[in-house]
């Protein structure tokens, strides 16, 4: 399968053409066509860095790692809950941690099994020999399986220069800076929907509460009502769907998990990214719009195919409801409400849209050869690109590209126009992951290309 725009890391001479690049077709804009750019910018300040107090005896570090972790005290003892992405960051808040209590680690608790939230076990552990609990899938779990060479790295802008990335969406950055982990199985797992349990003489009630992922518990302390959500609830539109290649999220769990927890009737909720929210008032407000976002993107979805709509027409109207869609916690700077909607209709009705057309569609290069041969050629094209890139008509650019680009892989022309579309198309995005893959694609393709 050709992927013209998936190959290697950038060079540094080829990152400073894309920076090039992007300053030359953002330069004189009108500063509402970078509207969402400059919010998900704002959106950095939920990570800086800092340990802050949630209540008596629990303390989360926001902004030292790609995830959040949490210092519980208890008698004689302590319990943290995740515990940031590798030994580097895990060592910067266990000193920080250790300012506030310096007894032994008696658990450690991993909310679910994404690895900014395992890798630096070791490190808090250390000589304590903690018990470490998680819930029985995350032993069991199928891992999410990247497509097509979709591992994450991209949507993560893992390889973008400094000067074009701004922030991963649910945190500071993700595998941006290399470093080793120190991840440790769990010694004790649960199955079903509960598990009470005393340590350090504190309460925990450890409650599976499936969202975005299968396996996410949340951390109940009923005497102090504190409410760690794992990554069911963070500050963005949540990812329903990762593009990178992965199952949709299960939906229908993730709303009723969100059900639960509002009827908990915390005072404090600690989300697995982004900053705690305090007081049991913010906190329901919190906790209800999230479910209600995300139930409202599915009702609308399903009305829609109901009625026989496809999911080109579906992400033209489902949008949030104007009550919802100005809420701090459903900004699009993470999943996007588009990309839900595509991926709910890929899994309750698979990949045909009842189109008979599309049940054997001709191969991609078939398509193009004829559809250049109707436009009057190659030249032609490329002339109708450079017309869409003058007009703004951007994802008209790339596609009449990708023409091109289907029946000659190499055409520098070619990738230079669509490389010049996807960095504009990248710079007025608000969702991180989708700025962060416009990019990387656009430095892929720039890549050893010759000087002009």
């Amino acid at each position: 399968m050709r992927r013209p725009f998936i190959y290697h890391r950038a060079s540094a001479t080829f990152a400073g053409l894309l920076m090039v690049i992007v300053a030359c077709v953002t330069r004189g804009a009108a500063a509402q066509e970078f509207g969402g750019r400059e919010k998900l910018r704002a959106h950095s300040a939920e990570f800086r860095r800092e340990v802050i107090k949630v209540t008596n005896g629990v303390w989360v570090a926001v902004g030292f790692s790609d995830a959040n972790s949490v210092l519980i005290e208890g008698d004689g003892g302590s319990i943290v809950v995740d515990t940031t992405s590798d030994v580097e960051d895990a060592k910067d808040v266990k000193a920080e941690f250790a300012k506030l209590s310096t007894a032994p680690v008696r658990a450690i608790i991993y909310t679910h099994a994404h690895p900014d939230h395992t890798g630096g076990a070791g490190v808090f552990a250390g000589n304590d020999r903690p018990e470490i609990l998680a819930h029985r899938l995350f032993v069991d779990r199928v891992p999410d399986v990247g497509r097509n060479g979709r591992d994450g790295g991209d949507q993560f802008g893992s390889t973008l220069p400094d000067a074009l990335f701004i922030n991963a969406g649910t945190g500071l950055q993700f595998g941006r800076r290399p470093a080793p982990t120190a991840y440790l199985p769990p010694t004790r797992t649960f199955t079903g929907d509960r598990l009470d349990l005393t340590i350090a003489g504190v309460r925990l009630q450890l409650l599976h509460t499936p969202g975005e992922t299968r396996e996410n518990i949340a951390v109940w302390l009923p005497d102090r009502r504190v409410l760690l959500a794992g990554d069911d609830f963070y500050k963005s539109f949540p990812a329903l769907y990762a593009i990178r290649g992965a199952r949709l999220r299960p939906i229908d769990q993730w709303i009723a998990s969100l059900g639960l927890m509002i009827d908990l009737g915390a005072e404090y909720l600690v989300p697995g990214h982004t900053r705690p929210v305090l007081g049991s008032a913010n906190v329901r407000a919190a906790l209800t719009t999230y479910r209600d976002g995300i139930k409202s993107v599915l009702d609308q979805t399903l009305e829609g195919m109901r009625k026989g709509e496809r999911p080109d027409e579906l992400v033209q109207h489902v949008t949030l409801p104007p009550a919802l869609a100005g809420s701090p916690y459903l900004q699009e700077f993470y999943g996007t409400v588009a990309w839900s909607v595509r991926a709910i209709y890929a899994d309750y009705a698979g990949w045909f849209d009842g189109n008979p057309t599309k049940l054997f569609p001709l191969p991609e290069r078939d398509r193009a050869t004829r559809v250049i041969e109707l436009a009057g050629g190659r030249e032609q094209v490329l002339s109708r690109a450079r017309r869409a890139l003058t007009d703004k008509d951007l994802q008209w650019a790339a596609e009449l590209a990708d023409y091109v680009l289907a029946i000659d892989e190499g055409n520098v022309e070619a990738k230079r126009l669509k490389a010049t579309a996807l960095s504009e198309l990248g710079e007025r995005q608000i969702s991180a992951i989708a700025r962060n893959y416009y990019l990387s694609a656009a430095q892929y393709l720039l890549r050893d290309l010759p000087a002009r």
